[in-house]
């Protein structure tokens, strides 16, 4: 046992300093290993949960991917639930990573599993080690060109401890973070999922001339028109990234790897719009329901992905370089054009008219071709009511998370040593 210090935040009713110690003087650290994929025997019939690195999750494992026979299982020792497993390979993304068991299971040769001991409460080992997980890199940077840390690298790691009751409270606060983020994380997950299954529904598919699910007080068939009818094109400019400036110019654009990057989608502000010199020409300039589309993508899954003027703009934007974009009729709600556009029955055209090979892209007429089914504008609006709701729903749950992450990497720093 070495010296003894103490955090700098903890729970008022603890005052004993705390302790530190190696890993190895108060664990047998042990890893598991991969039974050969060639004999049938060890993976027929799985029962036994058998962890790799890619379950770990740096909380409780609820789950996991595989698990192998009986046969499989017999040369692994079977860890029993509370034990705390770090990855000792696969690159710097995940070397650390860790893991508590919730039910007994075997591992593989890159995990390193320590098993519970009396002095040490699992969460509280949990957390330190989530705490600490950057550290790794210094003893993996070393170690060869394939960083990895090895098992005698865990049992000399150092680990700062106080009494076993205040790590259980330390423990406790971090489940209950933990459990927090774990519902608000279920709940966006939902919502995201019931989004997706939303924009399927709400819209008439290919062949339709409804919706399948549709709001209370709406019948009749959709109109049919195509975006060339239904639009006029606003100009682009082909303005690559050294336009840009920091001074305020009064000028901005919206490129298209802003498009892509989520930077720019339903714009209800322009703070996240980069400003261009002063000195660039323009004579065009983009309002409020305008749609602007990228016209080009490193992802076939993001060709003609959309984002939306949603508000009055206070300073002159432009649409900038590989975009294409078209300001609709007024007959027509520009935000309830832009779900549109999010569904997987234009994402099937864009895949269908998109070009290229290394760049996939799609040209200004065959998205101006584009055919598709449209209600009065009273139904539009209460379309675009119900996602505008569900996005600020999903908007909160994220918001709640990061907020939740934030401070749980707040505690990390000031609880532990």
């Amino acid at each position: 046992m070495g010296k003894k210090v103490i955090p700098r935040i903890r729970f008022h009713e603890f005052e004993n300093t705390w302790t530190k110690s190696k890993l190895g003087e108060l664990y047998e650290v042990y890893s598991g290993n991969t039974p050969s994929r060639s004999d049938s025997r060890n993976y027929q019939n799985g029962e036994i949960p058998w962890i790799k690195t890619t379950d770990l999750n740096n909380s409780l494992i609820c789950s996991n991917e595989e698990k192998i026979s009986v046969y499989g299982a017999t040369k692994l020792k079977l860890l029993p639930e509370n034990s705390v497993l770090i990855a000792m390979y696969g690159g710097f993304n995940q070397i650390g990573r860790t893991g508590l068991l919730a039910y007994p299971a075997t591992i593989n040769q890159a995990l390193a599993a320590l098993m519970p001991v009396n002095e040490i409460n699992p969460n509280f080992l949990l957390n330190f080690l989530n705490f600490k997980k950057e550290s790794w890199r210094n003893v993996a940077a070393s170690s060869r060109k394939d960083p990895n840390i090895t098992k005698n690298d865990v049992e000399k790691f150092i680990i700062s401890f106080p009494s076993l009751e205040e790590q259980s409270a330390i423990g406790s606060l971090f489940c209950t973070l933990d459990d927090l983020l774990a519902s608000y994380k279920d709940n966006l997950t939902n919502y995201q999922s019931l989004k997706v299954a939303m924009l399927s529904k709400m819209f008439p598919k290919a062949g339709q001339t409804v919706p399948e699910i549709r709001l209370d007080g709406f019948e009749g068939e959709w109109e049919k028109t195509t975006l060339e009818k239904s639009t006029d094109r606003v100009k682009s400019y082909s303005l690559s990234r050294d336009v840009e400036t920091n001074q305020d110019t009064g000028l901005k654009y919206i490129h298209y790897g802003d498009i892509h990057l989520g930077k720019v989608s339903m714009i209800d502000d322009g703070n996240s719009i980069p400003y261009i010199k002063s000195d660039t020409k323009m004579n065009e300039f983009l309002q409020q329901g305008d749609l602007i589309f990228a016209d080009a993508s490193e992802d076939y899954k993001g060709i003609a992905e959309v984002a939306v003027i949603a508000i009055t703009l206070s300073e002159k934007i432009v649409a900038g370089l590989h975009t294409i974009a078209v300001r609709p009729y007024s007959i027509f709600d520009s935000i309830f054009l832009y779900y549109m556009f999010k569904t997987q029955t234009f994402r099937k055209y864009g895949y269908k008219v998109g070009t290229g090979m290394k760049v996939f892209g799609i040209s200004p007429s065959n998205l101006m071709k584009y055919e598709f089914l449209y209600p009065d504008k009273k139904e539009q609006q209460a379309i675009v009511s119900y996602f505008l709701n569900l996005d600020n729903l999903i908007s909160a749950h994220q918001e709640k998370i990061s907020q939740l992450e934030t401070l749980k990497k707040k505690l990390l720093q000031y609880m532990f040593l």
